[in-house]
């Protein structure tokens, strides 16, 4: 008897399916993150289904409105971010270089792209879970660098944080765009080693950075 290949019932059926909803997820939100970090948080969804090459009917067929689509992304984001904070943890090296490695990472991904849109909408409880999920992950590996004495004590996960969104905003229309980003992140990184010069002002707050992202507390 000949036998089946398996690859073919994967492709044909309800496996093939959700692997191609997973890829157009993955199209649309890094689509996304390009589109609000470029444009801002009142980005038309029009530009974001054009830059991923999807149909914007398909996606409103699969998300019913642009907050349901921007709460699926988060999703899948924060997702994307636990899984390089557990590879991070997992790496070899001193803390500063795994925790730099992890960022630039995070930066190249544009994973927070959507700081600008805190507050817009509304976050289901699964993806507030995920983010404390994260937060612990990320101080986990801040507190690597501190423990082994390669990243200065006054930094903070927030600190970290605020790092990845700033540079994720940073526009890319040109490759000198690009290389000036990496120029200045790479500036940056190097400011987390100890011996720098002292933080001005208090440590940022993680209460006040959740309340940023509460859709109750900017009223329309």
């Amino acid at each position: 008897m000949k036998k089946t290949d398996p690859g073919r019932l994967r492709a044909g059926g309800r496996f093939g399916r959700q692997a191609e909803a997973e890829r157009n997820d993955l199209l649309v939100l890094n689509a996304a993150r390009a589109v609000f970090a470029e444009q801002g948080a009142n980005a038309p969804v029009a530009d974001i289904a054009a830059r991923a090459d999807v149909g914007i009917g398909t996606l409103y067929r699969r998300y019913g409105s642009k907050e349901q689509l921007l709460q699926h992304l988060c999703a899948i984001g924060i997702a994307q971010t636990i899984a390089d904070l557990e590879a991070a943890l997992e790496a070899e090296g001193n803390g500063w270089e795994t925790l730099a490695r992890y960022m630039a990472a995070a930066v190249d991904a544009r994973a927070g792209a959507f700081a600008g849109l805190a507050g817009t909408f509304s976050l289901p409880e699964e993806v507030s879970a995920a983010n404390e999920q994260a937060r612990r992950l990320a101080e986990q590996l801040l507190r690597r660098g501190h423990d082994d004495g390669t990243v200065r004590e006054d930094v903070t996960t927030l600190d970290i944080t605020h790092l990845v969104e700033m540079f994720s905003r940073y526009p890319r229309r040109t490759e000198q765009d690009d290389h000036a980003r990496r120029r200045m992140l790479t500036l940056t990184l190097d400011g987390l080693r100890t011996a720098g010069t002292e933080l001005p002002g208090p440590q940022p707050d993680w209460a006040d950075y959740q309340r940023s992202w509460d859709a109750s507390e900017h009223p329309a």
